[in-house]
């Protein structure tokens, strides 16, 4: 059944989903509408209320593109892709790169997002072809939607925006909930049951059974990224200018030095600050783990340099999602959504309903710190007036905002660039995923302690 419901809604997303692009446009006039129909601003009003949110994601979409650099260059740091190239060697069949894809994804997703993401991606693509230089059949796109699939579990881990942000002095809410440190979110039994169901158990059988077992039903990666079977690999040979003074100023020493600032820098922070994680320091931690990895500056920023170019979509559509985000928040679109919804909130009933809630404003709010900030509000209000523990719905709103990523292609850019696929071939296995998810969300949010 399973398999059968992946082939469905596989024939339907290759045929009318449409790219991240035009999705984020498609979402932008569907929200000026509703603005429109459900609320008192005019056309006038939406248009302000659109441009005032434009620019509003700037600093965060820097933050966005730092993680989704880093993470790429670290996963791409020669020790670090031999492994995966190792590992991606071993399946023997096409349900078993599936089931290990997905595994590794939510694995390293749920460590970092971004290193979530690029190594799903990388090992999808290694899988891919390993696979076709071994004569092991697969189907392609299903192991490149399972290299996806972690996305759906990133929120609940340490690198959560919303946990970090309000485990981050002078964050928005400081005055409401105080600092609420990492411990009482990612680092819950809470958090961390929900998401060993999910990580060891729900995502990677669920792509295990969706796998096609006739050889006629699968494609492999020479279908859709021929490319990359080329032998595109770069002989270390020497150059004039590897010679020079300058050349050689690429020294390990100055990245000895700069690690002896840099771990130096760490120490102090969580001596100072406990176990503090937040957007910065995560970063800060990624960028010179990938440095050290790289062994010399130039060598690391010709990474960096490689990594920037998935980036692009993010630099591209986070404004157009921010601009989704002013007409949501400053016309009351949020306030209505969520009310709605959480109108029929019980103690015992909050945490699934703050799931359903982050989910179905993820689709317009693609950004967990910027639906946070849309959500984040009225949530704690919620909570503290129901009697529930603020790091549970932060965990259920995390839960939720990473569930409908199955829907929402936008952090599927970076993905779709390195293992030469479209988004229309991916999102139908990661929509069955959604909905195969939904009784294991309600049952382990509702009952796990």
């Amino acid at each position: 059944m399973i398999k059968q419901l992946g082939n469905i809604f596989s024939r339907f997303s290759e045929r009318y989903m449409p790219e991240p692009i035009i999705f984020a446009v498609l979402l932008t006039i569907l929200t000026f509408l509703l603005g429109l129909a459900l609320t008192e601003s005019g056309p006038i009003a939406m248009v302000d209320h659109w441009h005032s949110g434009f620019w509003s994601l700037l600093e965060f979409t820097m933050q966005m593109v730092l993680i989704l650099v880093t993470g790429h260059a670290l996963a791409t740091a020669p020790a670090v892709k031999a492994w995966i190239q190792r590992l991606a060697s071993q399946p023997s069949s096409s349900a078993q790169a599936a089931a290990l894809t997905a595994l590794i994804a939510c694995i390293f997703s749920w460590v970092n997002w971004a290193l979530g993401l690029i190594i799903g991606a990388i090992f999808a693509l290694e899988i891919g072809k390993a696979a076709y230089r071994q004569g092991v059949k697969l189907h392609y796109p299903l192991i490149v939607a399972a290299g996806y699939s972690g996305q759906m579990i990133w929120h609940m881990g340490p690198s959560s925006s919303s946990g970090l942000t309000v485990a981050t002095s002078g964050h928005f809410l400081e005055d409401v909930i105080g600092i609420i440190p990492i411990t009482e979110t990612a680092f819950s039994n809470y958090a961390l049951l929900n998401s060993l169901m999910l990580i060891f158990f729900v995502v990677p059988i669920t792509f295990y059974l969706m796998s096609p077992r006739k050889e006629n039903e699968m494609s492999d990666i020479a279908t859709y990224a021929p490319r990359f079977l080329e032998d595109t690999q770069k002989k270390d040979m020497p150059t004039p200018n590897e010679q020079t003074i300058g050349a050689r100023m690429d020294s390990v020493w100055l990245t000895a030095i700069l690690l002896i600032l840099a771990g130096s820098y760490a120490i102090m922070h969580f001596y100072r600050n406990g176990f503090d994680l937040n957007l910065n320091i995560v970063n800060f931690i990624f960028l010179f783990v990938g440095l050290a990895l790289h062994k010399t500056p130039v060598r690391y920023m010709n990474a960096v340099t490689e990594a920037t170019r998935g980036a692009s979509g993010i630099i591209l559509q986070f404004p157009f999602y921010g601009g989704i985000m002013g007409m949501v928040t400053t016309s009351g679109l949020a306030v209505i959504f969520v009310d709605a919804i959480l109108s029929i909130a019980t103690p015992a009933t909050l945490p699934v309903i703050t799931w359903l809630a982050a989910g179905v404003l993820n689709i317009f709010v693609p950004s967990g710190g910027g639906q946070w900030a849309v959500q984040g509000p009225i949530l704690m209000e919620v909570a503290q007036e129901l009697g529930v523990s603020s790091g549970r719905i932060i965990t259920a709103f995390g839960a939720g905002d990473t569930w409908t990523n199955m829907f929402q292609p936008f952090w599927a850019l970076a993905l779709l660039g390195i293992t030469g696929v479209k988004a229309r071939h991916i999102m139908g296995y990661c929509m069955t995923l959604l909905l195969i998810s939904i009784p294991f969300y309600i049952v382990g949010l509702t009952f796990i302690q």
